[in-house]
């Protein structure tokens, strides 16, 4: 896959004359936040309702299917962000980043206390399918957001932190998800109702972004040719995308299963388990913001290390041991997920940025929802679930290793472009 990713063109949004937005005080701050935080969303949706889910399947139990109906509560959003986020992306550009991303954080609110009242299996998953939805947009948004109001290192910085919130949340979430859950399984679907104080506080403080053009160019609304949007400077960078995704889900996912084959079977152990390794995730994170050069190289080295983590836990014969080798890992996702997507919006317009990060977002959430498919077909073929690890981690390594390569043709051929600075702010 690194081989189809096409040399990193000039930055769209880099050539801007000036950023749209202050970049410090009070109102700057608020604004990150409210990004931030919208960013985190759709890590709410992912796994607020895990540690609910073997309640969910006693109290559906009579119901035909539960089984495997109970568990799809949980990933069927991710599904339909993956299916919905292209289209968001769409709306995005037609109708505005900020419109759309009010009406969908109010509707998130409403489809994710849905179960609540509802009484049928059915009818939950459905409700789980629309939160799905308004998670596409709200990511889409949110991170097109980012993109229109910086630029350079300024983007860099707050693409990587929305990594390292998202992180962070997540392990909040599962704690949170488990305290509410002790009540009854239908108690922390009331979190969902948190959109609604961010939703009016959005509307007020974040502002509408307008297109900028390029340096040099005059606008010529009239006579300006209709521009293709780049398809094919996008694909490569998805499809790795893809991947990274499956690379950036398998510790979250299966950590649980994995110290249970080590006969682990303690919840607090396994809880602190996935917190030290999503805080390594967010160590990554910040180790990435930190590298002042283009992030088309810091792809392949972040898979290395992913590769180097996946290989010490498919070793792993102790959970200490197993926890090393998904620290190391995160460490690279961390790295890794922001590179993909700030690699991404390089190659955006203003006018294309929407429908880009909706493609983006399609790919990397579409990785979301395979990867445990990927993992329990590698287990039924390799017999263990360690050893489906172990060939993922080979695969990671080839990738890494076809990427380092390219990179070192390129470099042969032109010195690295070091993303540039923003000017200032006007």
């Amino acid at each position: 896959m690194p081989g189809s990713v096409p040399p990193m063109s000039p930055p769209a949004a880099d050539t801007a004359p000036s950023s749209p937005v202050a970049v410090s005080g009070p109102a700057h701050l608020l604004r990150v936040t409210l990004l931030m935080a919208g960013s985190c969303l759709p890590i709410l949706g992912a796994v607020l309702i895990a540690p609910v889910l073997p309640k969910m399947q006693d109290h559906f139990a009579s119901v035909p299917g539960a089984k495997a109906l109970v568990p799809l509560a949980l990933t069927v959003p991710a599904l339909a962000l993956a299916l919905l986020a292209p289209f968001a992306g769409v709306v995005v550009d037609r109708l505005g980043r900020k419109r759309l991303l009010i009406v969908a954080t109010v509707l998130y609110s409403v489809f994710g206390t849905a179960p609540l009242w509802l009484d049928s299996l059915g009818a939950i998953i459905a409700s789980r399918a629309l939160v799905g939805v308004t998670e596409a947009a709200i990511m889409t948004c949110c991170t097109t957001l980012i993109g229109d109001y910086y630029s350079g290192r300024q983007r860099v910085k707050y693409l990587a932190l929305q990594t390292m919130c998202a992180s962070a949340s997540a392990t909040v979430f599962f704690v949170v998800g488990g305290a509410a859950g002790s009540a009854g399984w239908r108690v922390p679907f009331w979190v969902y109702a948190v959109s609604l104080l961010l939703a009016p506080v959005m509307a007020t403080v974040l502002p509408s972004p307008a297109g900028r053009t390029t340096v040099g160019e005059a606008p010529d609304p009239g006579t300006a040719p209709r521009r293709a949007f780049p398809w094919r400077q996008l694909a490569g960078i998805c499809a790795l995308t893809f991947f990274g995704a499956i690379v950036f889900y398998t510790v979250p996912v299966e950590m649980s299963y994995l110290l249970d084959d080590l006969g682990v079977t303690d919840s607090n152990v396994i809880g602190l388990a996935t917190a030290i390794a999503s805080a390594a995730t967010v160590g990554g994170a910040i180790l990435f913001a930190r590298l002042k050069r283009s992030p088309d190289p810091v792809i392949p080295a972040a898979l290395a290390v992913c590769a180097v983590g996946f290989g010490a836990m498919f070793l792993a014969d102790s959970a200490p041991v197993l926890v090393i080798g998904a620290v190391i890992n995160c460490v690279g996702t961390g790295t890794l997920l922001p590179a993909l997507l700030t690699s991404a919006m390089s190659r955006l317009a203003f006018e294309d940025r929407g429908r880009g990060t909706g493609l983006w977002t399609a790919a990397f959430f579409g990785g979301e929802f395979v990867c445990p498919l990927i993992l329990l077909a590698g287990e039924s073929l390799v017999g263990s679930l360690a050893g489906a690890v172990g060939v993922l981690g080979a695969a990671t390594a080839l990738v890494a290793g076809g990427g380092l390569l390219v990179s070192r043709r390129r470099a042969g051929a032109v010195a690295t472009r070091p993303l540039p600075e923003p000017e200032p702010s006007v």
